[in-house]
């Protein structure tokens, strides 16, 4: 007799109604703007009660964070940026060189999720001081992760013996920005390839040997 238990049925709806939820925020955030969006604008657009949202989020502040936090991880898998394949890949590339094109490869696909809704978080942050606060850390979580990465390069076949990894960190943190990418792609319509492989030659400059 088989040990494996089937799926809750009630856990699943509620995960379905959950993406629902958040899948609606982030189009109506992005098209009217997070100020102009209400609870019930999301409620009515994800098909569900507007006390559904409250039940299941809080507030419209909590829901913003989750939609944030989502975005940024590509699911609702509560796993670490650090702790996701692709950062584990990238990181256990070969040579400098290898691990730097995997790592500016996935970190683009993460930047191209993160930039519809980043505009929608800066206006958020600008309107409503609290909303800043949802994120408070004594170390920016964005500069763990660069900081992890150059560690890692720092160690590799090829890595440029000269820059230390405090350097190579603020190179990541700063060449692999939401600001920046929104500013090339967004603004001055880059296509991905062409941010991807200019970011990739940029830091390969800096970071790797000749």
């Amino acid at each position: 007799m088989s040990d494996v238990k089937p799926p809750n049925k009630r856990a699943q709806k509620a995960r379905q109604t959950r993406r629902r939820i958040l899948g609606a925020a982030l189009e109506l955030f992005v098209r009217d703007g997070y100020g102009a969006t209400n609870l019930q604008d999301v409620a009515d657009q994800a098909g569900v009660a507007v006390q559904t949202i409250y039940f299941v989020f809080g507030n419209k502040r909590a829901l913003l964070k989750e939609l944030v936090d989502v975005t940024i991880a590509g699911d609702d898998e509560p796993v670490a940026t650090m702790d996701r394949p692709w950062y584990a890949a990238a990181l256990a590339a070969g040579t400098a060189q290898d691990m730097l094109r995997a790592y500016v490869a996935g970190t683009t696909a993460v930047l191209e999720r993160v930039a519809p809704i980043g505009k929608v978080l800066a206006a958020a942050v600008a309107s409503d001081p609290e909303v800043a606060a949802l994120w408070s850390h004594d170390v920016d979580p964005r500069y763990v992760v660069q900081q992890g990465a150059a560690k890692a390069l720092a160690g590799k076949p090829g890595a440029r013996a000269e820059t230390s990894v405090e350097e190579a960190a603020d190179l990541l943190y700063g060449l692999l920005s939401p600001e920046l990418y929104l500013l090339f792609v967004n603004e001055r319509g880059w296509p991905r390839e062409r941010w991807e492989r200019w970011v990739f030659d940029t830091l390969r400059g800096r970071l790797c040997s000749d």
